[in-house]
């Protein structure tokens, strides 16, 4: 029987993450939709001073860049939707074990467990590091002398 209740509690949680990320979906659905709007009406330049239309291009830029984010976010908040309805949902793609109930609750998009999350940081801290010296050595390394021998 525990093991049926923890399957039966574990399916609640996810039935309700679920409904958590429908919500994140509309919400950054509608805020789309806002921006969409405010650019269409704020494209009448008419009457307006180089200040003023310098100030919009540099609103219009940052609203792509947090679009940017916001899309990035809509596409995992979507993932994990898709993963929820095949059922793989909550399992780490890269050892295969349940994603922890805390985990999910924070970062109800994340694909990796704690462990393999940290794993992957630290080799991509790792990687930055070896590529940080590397750029380093060609800029301090290259000669003249060492393109004639090239």
């Amino acid at each position: 029987m525990p093991k049926k209740a923890a399957a039966a509690r574990r399916k609640r949680f996810l039935a309700n993450l679920r409904e958590r990320l429908l919500e994140t979906k509309n919400k950054l659905l509608d805020e789309f939709d806002s921006v969409l709007r405010t650019e269409r009406e704020g494209n009448v330049d008419e009457g307006r001073d180089s200040y003023d239309l310098a100030s919009e291009e540099r609103d219009r830029e940052i609203s792509f860049i947090l679009s940017d984010r916001e899309r990035v976010k809509l596409k995992q908040v979507e993932d994990a939707l898709a993963r929820i309805a095949d059922n793989s949902y909550g399992v780490c793609e890269s050892c295969g074990l349940e994603i922890a109930e805390e985990r999910l609750s924070a970062m109800p998009f994340t694909r990796l467990c704690r462990d393999c999350q940290q794993d992957q940081e630290r080799e991509a801290k790792t990687q930055r590091a070896f590529d940080d010296e590397r750029n380093a050595y060609r800029k301090s390394g290259s000669t003249d002398a060492d393109d004639d021998t090239a």
